[in-house]
C-alpha cells in the first residue's frame, strides 16, 4: 500500500510541476501569439506557429531544470532530439485545431482565434505530457528501486526493535 501511494504522490507532484511549467508556457504562447498578430500582418496560423516555437523553448528549460530535474541527464542530445520531435507533433496538433477552425469554419475573429488556439494547446498538452514522461525525461529506475529497498529495510528494522512494556 505504501509503495502504491508513494508512486501516486510522485505522479501528483509530477503533474503539478508539469502543469505549472505548462501554465506559464500557455501564457507565453498566448502572449506571443497575440503580440505577433497585432504587430504584424502574418496570417493567424503562422503567428501561432511562431508563438508555439517560443513556448517550446520556454517549456524545455522549465521541464529540464525544474519538473524533471531528478530524471536521467545522460544523453542530452537524445533527450533534446526526442523533445523537439514530440514538440513538433504537438505543434501540428495545436495548430491543426486552429487551422481547421480558421480555414475550415471561417472562425477567425481575435476571440475565436484565441479560443481555438487554447483548445489546440489543451489537446496537444495531453499528448505532450504522455510523450515527455514516457520517452524524453525518463525516470531513473535505480532511484525508485533504492527507495523501495530502504522502505522495506526500515520496516524490517522497526519490527525487530524490542517493545517496551508499559506498567
Amino acid at each position: 500500500m505504501e509503495r502504491g501511494s508513494s508512486g501516486l504522490q510522485r505522479l501528483v507532484r509530477e503533474v503539478a510541476k508539469f502543469g505549472a511549467v505548462g501554465g506559464a508556457g500557455i501564457l507565453v504562447n498566448l502572449g506571443v501569439f497575440n503580440l505577433v498578430r497585432h504587430v504584424t500582418e502574418l496570417p493567424v496560423v503562422r503567428a501561432s506557429v511562431i508563438a508555439t516555437v517560443v513556448a517550446i523553448v520556454f517549456n524545455y528549460v522549465g521541464f529540464r531544470y525544474w519538473t524533471y530535474r531528478d530524471r536521467d541527464k545522460g544523453g542530452r542530445t537524445r533527450e533534446l532530439s526526442l523533445f523537439l520531435l514530440f514538440s513538433a507533433i504537438g505543434l501540428v496538433i495545436e495548430n491543426g485545431v486552429l487551422y481547421l477552425a480558421t480555414y475550415g469554419f471561417g472562425w477567425d475573429s481575435p476571440l475565436q482565434s484565441n479560443v481555438f488556439k487554447f483548445v489546440g494547446i489543451g489537446v496537444a498538452t495531453l499528448f505532450r505530457f504522455w510523450s515527455y514522461r514516457s520517452w524524453v525525461f525518463k525516470a531513473l529506475p535505480a532511484r525508485d528501486t533504492v527507495a523501495d529497498a530502504e522502505a522495506i529495510l526500515e520496516r524490517a528494522a522497526d519490527s525487530r526493535k524490542p517493545r517496551q512494556r508499559v506498567r
